[in-house]
């Protein structure tokens, strides 16, 4: 059997109901911000198709600190004296809480690949490297989900520490290919699609032909590295007809998508 492409949006671009027609794969955001109600993540899976999937983004209180933007967005208020407990991977109480959630979060959609974005400010350093491969070290140990890491900042220019990590815990290195390669290539890769140019993020950016083509022999070289499942995961304003297009150049090139 071969390997199994999914193409995908980081959130949904257009209603539920028209996306569940053209994609067999999401990413919800809404859980970085805060976990949603066991309620509201039911009724996702419910709506859904049979064979639809949902992958989840980690809850920002595991990555980010309670001084982030993303958190006065999310109107969520942490007591002064735990403020230091939150983010950065750290292997708190608290953190393995909040990934407590993220767990129930993910088994309630049956969702099995959670995405663990960290900030530029969680840099490479001696303390986040240790605070990473401790925290990892726990929650993949055990666990049936599996956890890409997607490490922004000066990790970007440490690839080997990355790879350190990687290759002492359980999970994925995720990456934006037209960034990096993931730094060992295991039976999923996963890809987030940030848009190209100098200025990376580049979410307004539109994919051209030629990056399509190249994103496509980059997905070649997963499957022939050993990948049995790749995830192409846009992010970017034009997500869906991006989605779209890919899956058509995959499609006519007779590769094979779930559900296409």
């Amino acid at each position: 059997m071969g390997a199994v492409l999914k193409v995908g949006c980081c959130g949904f671009p257009i209603s539920r109901k028209k996306y569940f027609k053209t994609h067999n794969v999401v990413e919800i955001q809404q859980t970085f911000y805060k976990i949603p109600s066991e309620k509201t993540l039911a009724k996702w899976r419910d709506e859904a198709p049979e064979n639809f999937e949902y992958t989840i983004k980690a809850w920002q209180a595991i990555t980010h600190p309670p001084s982030s933007p993303t958190w006065r967005k999310a109107g969520i208020k942490i007591p002064k004296e735990l403020e230091e407990k939150y983010g950065y991977l750290k292997p708190t109480k608290e953190n393995f809480k909040a990934w407590e959630l993220v767990e129930e979060a993910a088994k309630i959609l049956n969702a099995k690949v959670v995405i663990v974005q960290t900030p530029p400010s969680f840099g490479c350093n001696d303390e986040n490297y240790r605070n990473a491969l401790t925290f990892f070290s726990e929650i993949s140990e055990g666990t049936k989900l599996s956890i890409a890491w997607e490490p922004r900042g000066t990790w970007l220019h440490n690839l080997e520490k990355v790879e350190e990590i990687v290759g002492r815990t359980d999970i994925i290195h995720c990456v934006d290919p037209f960034v990096s390669n993931p730094v060992s290539i295991k039976s999923i890769v996963y890809l987030r699609l940030h848009g190209k140019n100098r200025k990376w993020p580049n979410y307004r950016y539109k994919y051209t032909d030629d990056d399509l083509n190249t994103l496509k022999g980059k997905v070649q070289e997963y499957i022939s590295a050993s990948a049995k499942k790749v995830y192409v995961m846009f992010n970017n304003v034009y997500m869906y007809q991006d989605s779209l297009k890919f899956k058509e150049l995959i499609a006519t090139r007779g590769e094979a998508i779930e559900n296409k």
